[in-house]
């Protein structure tokens, strides 16, 4: 599969090569674009917020138990346990839209009930870490924390509301508890380990901390003049935690863990800023892509402009964060910030390929209705969102 899919790029660049008239004024400012976007991203986005982002990723694959956290979606489980687990889990399990789908299998199918399973469907790639931390720094704060709470509310919502719908079919269904692996001991403590993720968080968030405005006066400035400083002595924190708590083994496989994470994310961002870059420019800047046609459709805060910005995320297909590249080239041309939300909340968790996978677990019907109410609730806190911003 590897060898085929090189070839098929091999094929792709040599079409690119061969046929994009390079001529035309318009193609050779929207490659500029293209490149101009990737070095805006690698001076600006990755070693300041991507490269702590990976390292937290990583540590919460190999120091958070995924058996810890699917145990709790086990028909004896409390409902309130059960959609509160489900419903972050996408910042524990740190999972992309294509990761989400053996994982959901596995617990619908061994007994999770459909309400929680379909939380944890929603919210496992709504919720990732990366995609969260690269939308607030990138698109703004406002929009990051709209996405991250509203994940987390559509995640509730979503499964009760399956749960509502198909109660007489979860009760026929064959229920039991989730096999899954005991929880090896790591000797360390809970506060430790909360210590631990906690300082690399504090690094992230001083290392990627904005310049304020020009004249602002005040805390801000203060904590901008010395971040590099508190980042430097925080390392130092982490570095010493590192040696004291943990084994060498699992220093090793934290890096393992953070080097997957990149190898597999990296080349598909690049090319989704690329890409984006591309077809639509940056903000203030045209690209292929004129501007009025993006107005057009998802310009305002129309229901019409968030319903098509909800079907639209559904069913395109997002590598993992190279939906905000994406959403930054909408936004320049003018697409309204209520849209953009209903994009980034339906997008992620959905995609044609997706819902193929999920009907073949769960049936036509149930993904019918599971797609249908996250495109609703995408299209109406898209509506929201962009009233309360303007």
């Amino acid at each position: 599969m590897k060898e085929r899919w090189k070839l098929l790029t091999i094929i792709l660049v040599f079409a690119a090569a061969y046929y994009v008239p390079w001529a035309s004024p318009v193609i050779r400012r929207s490659g500029l674009e293209a490149f101009m976007m990737l070095q805006e991203y690698a001076r600006d986005h990755v070693l300041t917020c991507l490269i702590p982002a990976f390292f937290i990723a990583g540590g919460i694959a190999v120091f958070v138990s995924q058996a810890s956290v699917l145990k709790y979606f086990g028909a004896t489980a409390r409902k309130i346990l059960s959609y509160s687990v489900a419903s972050i889990s996408g910042t524990v399990l740190a999972v992309c839209s294509c990761t989400v789908l053996p994982l959901f299998a596995g617990i619908y199918t061994r007994g999770a009930g459909i309400g929680p399973a379909t939380a944890f469907l929603y919210s496992g790639p709504a919720i990732n870490v990366l995609a969260i931390v690269l939308t607030a720094r990138i698109l703004g704060w406002q929009l990051g924390l709209a996405r991250a709470i509203g994940a987390v509310v559509f995640a509730v919502i979503t499964g009760l509301l399956m749960a509502f719908f198909f109660r007489k079919d979860d009760a026929a269904r064959a229920t039991g508890e989730l096999f899954l692996p005991e929880d090896e001991g790591t000797g360390r403590t809970l506060l430790q380990d909360a210590l631990f993720m906690l300082t690399m968080v504090l690094i992230l968030i001083f290392a990627a901390f904005a310049k304020p405005a020009a004249g602002s006066a005040g805390l801000w400035p203060a904590i901008f003049a010395a971040k590099w400083y508190v980042t430097a002595g925080l390392l130092i924190v982490l570095g010493f935690m590192l040696k004291i708590w943990f084994k060498k083994e699992e220093r090793v496989t934290w890096v393992q863990s953070t080097w997957g994470f990149m190898k597999q994310i990296f080349p598909l961002l690049g090319a989704g800023v690329l890409v984006a870059g591309f077809m639509l420019g940056r903000p203030g800047h045209a690209a292929l892509i004129p501007d009025h046609y993006i107005a057009s459709l998802v310009g305002g805060n129309s229901i019409w402009a968030n319903l098509f910005a909800s079907v639209s995320g559904a069913l395109m297909y997002f590598a993992t964060l190279t939906e905000v590249p994406i959403l930054q080239g909408l936004l320049g041309s003018g697409m309204g910030k209520g849209p953009a939300l209903s994009l980034l909340l339906a997008g992620p968790a959905l995609s044609l390929p997706n819902m193929l996978v999920i009907g073949g677990v769960m049936g036509a019907k149930k993904t019918a209705v599971f797609c249908t109410i996250i495109v609703i609730l995408s299209t109406i806190a898209g509506m929201i969102y962009g009233a309360i911003v303007g």
